[in-house]
C-alpha cells in the first residue's frame, strides 16, 4: 500500500491561525478545526472569564468525554448487533 501523501492546512481557531500536516484530506482538516472553534466559541459563552489556555484545556476534556461516550454507545451498538445475528 502506498504511503499518504502529507497535506498542509492552515486553519482559524479561535482567533489564531495554525498549520495543520497529516495525511487527511484538507476538507476532513478545515472540518474538524471548524469544530474545535465551535466547541471553544460554546465553552466561553458559558465562561467568559476563562483564558485561552484554559478554555482550550476545557474544550480537550469536553470532546474526549464525547468522544468515549461514543465509544460505550458503538460498543453496545455492535454487541447487540452481534446479539441480534446468532
Amino acid at each position: 500500500m502506498a504511503d499518504k501523501e502529507k497535506v498542509r492546512v492552515s486553519v482559524m481557531i479561535y482567533g489564531k491561525q495554525y498549520t495543520i500536516s497529516g495525511t487527511e484530506p484538507a476538507e476532513h482538516v478545515m472540518k474538524v478545526a471548524g469544530t474545535v472553534d465551535k466547541k471553544m466559541r460554546e465553552i466561553y459563552s458559558v465562561n467568559p472569564n476563562l483564558n485561552t489556555e484554559s478554555l482550550a484545556v476545557l474544550t480537550a476534556v469536553n470532546s474526549i468525554h464525547d468522544y468515549m461516550k461514543l465509544q460505550e454507545e458503538y460498543h453496545l451498538l455492535l454487541k447487540e448487533f452481534n446479539r441480534l445475528k446468532d
